[in-house]
């Protein structure tokens, strides 16, 4: 890719990639079963609808060499950091005896956002999710609460670093600041009051429903207690945060460049 002008790629090369996504968006909820069985087959077609035009273009050396580069340089990356997330948040399990209330329930999700861009999606996700589920298992209408929860702590809250999205992880590793990111900072919190406002008004109602059917919380405990169990693996999970910051910042450095840069 390096010899290739990127300014002369036409932009119709891009709507494989398009596909891709509104196919994800779209197929679950018109034809799920279908997308299910079919996706495979439908990513496969979508990209060789990109590789055979753009090596007409540009060469099947060139065409061979960016299909290698997306899926050792991109995908593998991207893979291994959810891999290392997913395995380390998922062996974290904060424990307690809270509650779910909708005061309570807006305090987890917004620590969860801010979290995520910290530990990534993934790991928020894996953390918060079981005593989300455990701290609202008394009640019945529940099923919005994991629906804001992807909203906030799985999606939006992962925006302000490199660690937290994929998109931006790709983004680090081919030269922008780590800190670039960080202006997404106010955009977040506009995003995160309009959510969490609207879901304490849901929250809201449904935990009334509830009240009125007779469900109460168990809260014959003495105080209030929170655990972390796995905490060793708040170590490990450092340790990614500071490879990832790593995989972008040495390869800048004089030390590990060459006479071309």
């Amino acid at each position: 890719m390096n010899s290739i002008d990127l300014s002369s790629v036409p932009l119709w090369l891009c709507l494989p990639f398009v596909a891709v996504l509104l196919c994800i968006a779209v197929m679950p909820l018109v034809a799920g079963e279908w997308w299910e069985k079919h996706q495979a087959l439908v990513i496969v077609l979508l990209s060789v609808l990109f590789i055979i035009p753009f090596a007409a273009l540009y060469g099947v050396g060139a065409a061979a060499e960016t299909v290698l580069e997306c899926l050792l340089n991109d995908y593998l990356t991207f893979i291994v950091l959810l891999f290392g997330l997913y395995c380390v948040a998922g062996n974290l399990n904060l424990d307690g005896d809270l509650a779910g209330s909708p005061r309570v329930n807006v305090a987890m999700l917004g620590i969860g956002t801010l979290l995520s861009s910290f530990i990534g999606t993934t790991g928020a996700s894996m953390l918060l999710v079981r005593p989300i589920i455990k701290m609202n298992s008394w009640r019945r209408n529940r099923a919005h609460i994991m629906v804001f929860f992807i909203f906030l702590v799985s999606n939006i809250g992962g925006c302000l670093t490199p660690i937290g999205d994929p998109p931006l992880l790709m983004g680090f590793s081919r030269g922008v600041p780590f800190t670039w990111s960080f202006h997404l900072f106010p955009i977040l919190l506009v995003n995160m009051v309009i959510l969490l406002t609207i879901f304490y008004f849901v929250d809201s109602r449904e935990y009334r429903k509830d009240i009125v059917a007779g469900m109460r919380p168990d809260i014959s405990g003495k105080g209030t207690r929170i655990t972390l169990r796995g905490a060793h693996n708040l170590v490990f999970l450092g340790m990614i945060i500071v490879a990832v910051v790593l995989s972008g910042v040495l390869p800048n450095m004089p030390a590990f460049q060459d006479s071309s840069g």
